[in-house]
């Protein structure tokens, strides 16, 4: 149920942001008086799901769900349909129009994306407001894996700054120290304060999910709330409810003690000291070969978490500020992909990366923050100058509009093909890295 759940939501938000990205070209192309000849969302090879036609264009629905696209007359675009070069130009055909209005129906698409994104951050901070765990707060310090501790981070660290700054929202430390090449962490152990370095190894492996910085949870009050698949603790008589007090009556004072405690004992029997309905059991479990037990737990008021409400009007200039700093931290991530010392191409993901992003219970707030952030997502794509994007469209348009010179129409349709050729590959690539992580685990 919970995959299902993901997978709806992630088609819910990629069909709103096509068709949101699309009438953006659309309603550009009718203001200029240029014939639009199909609406689609998704693509609809040799046939569509749904279809009607009202006026002089076709909306519908295909049956491939990579995108979708608006066919706009006299354009050489992704359907490659090139018959109308071999007529004369109409006045109502893309190719007719002055190259600014070409050029401003292609931007529109971004355009829209972007502006739609900024209108989902006002209405969220204006419903919800912004909601976020206080470093302050963090209480029992952080706990972090063999990168941190590699360049001397331990459990139990509480972080004070970085580069001398105070971070305010503590999941924004990570990001900040990878997207502004931070060189140091400060923090508090055993009373004392230590100043960390930040060596670019640190930076290169935290984009790849390694030196996690994670809030350090408490063992107790450790109450089961549910089973992973395949749950050797379920199967070994484990109920939801029951109170784990310990392992092989060994007491933990820290969760990723007892984590830790589970991975050196893979594949052996522990048994659970457990709590039921006020009866002392001791449960023999398999530990699986990752080191866990598939049990799940809850987290709720271990921390104390900080909202800020807003007003209508002072919820919009939050969202713009919220827009625009999602944009640029974006980018900066964007200019990972191609960092040699990074190298963040390893961790390009495909449709199931985008779509794991997804929480597994539907919650209205996340979906909408998600969906803002993948309509940059989608913005930032599509202005890459490549053919076959609509950067790559704006690209040539630009070269027309500053030379005066058009590029022919043959030289289009070839770029149009390269630039295709080389989306798909790289849509190869990124799903293939899915189905190999999905392999690995």
């Amino acid at each position: 149920m919970t995959v299902l759940i993901k997978i709806l939501q992630f088609i819910l938000s990629l069909s709103i942001l096509i068709i949101v990205h699309e009438f953006g070209h659309f309603i550009f192309a009718k203001i200029f008086k240029t014939r639009v000849e199909k609406f689609y969302l998704f693509f609809d090879p040799w046939f569509s799901i749904f279809k009607f036609k009202k006026g002089e264009t076709e909306y519908g629905i295909g049956w491939l769900p990579l995108g979708g696209y608006v066919k706009i007359a006299g354009m050489i675009d992704e359907s490659l349909d090139t018959e109308h070069l071999k007529k004369p130009p109409e006045p109502w055909e893309f190719r007719s129009k002055p190259s600014w209005q070409r050029l401003l129906v292609m931007v529109a698409g971004v355009l829209f994306n972007f502006l739609f994104a900024i209108l989902i951050y006002v209405v969220v901070l204006y419903k919800w407001g912004e909601t976020y765990l206080p470093t302050s707060s963090v209480k029992y310090g952080i706990v972090t894996d063999s990168v941190g501790y590699s360049i001397g981070l331990r459990n139990g660290d509480k972080i004070l700054s970085v580069d001398g700054q105070y971070i305010d929202n503590f999941y924004q430390i990570q990001k900040e120290i990878i997207l502004n090449n931070k060189k140091t962490i400060q923090v508090e152990r055993n009373g004392e304060i230590i100043n960390i370095n930040i060596p670019q190894a640190y930076i290169n492996s935290a984009i790849k999910g390694g030196g996690r910085i994670e809030p350090r949870l408490p063992f107790s009050t450790f109450i089961v709330s549910g089973f992973g698949k395949n749950s050797p603790a379920k199967v070994a008589g484990v109920k939801e409810g029951d109170e784990i007090k310990g392992v092989d009556n060994i007491q933990f004072e820290f969760f990723d003690e007892f984590q830790n405690y589970l991975m050196k004992n893979k594949g052996k029997v522990v048994t659970l000291n457990i709590v039921r309905n006020g009866e002392n059991l001791n449960i023999p479990v398999t530990v699986n070969q990752n080191g866990r037990l598939e049990i799940m737990r809850s987290y709720e008021n271990i921390f104390e978490l900080k909202t800020v409400n807003y007003s209508f009007l002072e919820s919009i200039p939050e969202g713009i500020k919220l827009g625009i700093s999602t944009i640029g931290d974006y980018l900066k991530q964007f200019k990972l992909i191609f960092s040699k010392e990074a190298k963040g191409y390893e961790s390009l993901g495909g449709f199931i990366t985008i779509g794991s992003i997804f929480p597994g219970t539907w919650n209205w707030q996340s979906f909408w923050n998600l969906t803002a952030f993948l309509s940059i997502i989608l913005a930032v794509m599509n202005i890459i100058p490549i053919p076959g994007l609509d950067g790559g469209h704006i690209l040539f348009l630009l070269y027309e509009v500053i030379t005066s010179r058009k590029p022919s129409d043959k030289f289009l349709e070839y770029a149009q093909i390269a630039g295709m050729i080389f989306l798909f590959a790289l849509l190869i690539y990124a799903n293939a890295n899915d189905i190999v992580r999905l392999l690995n685990k």
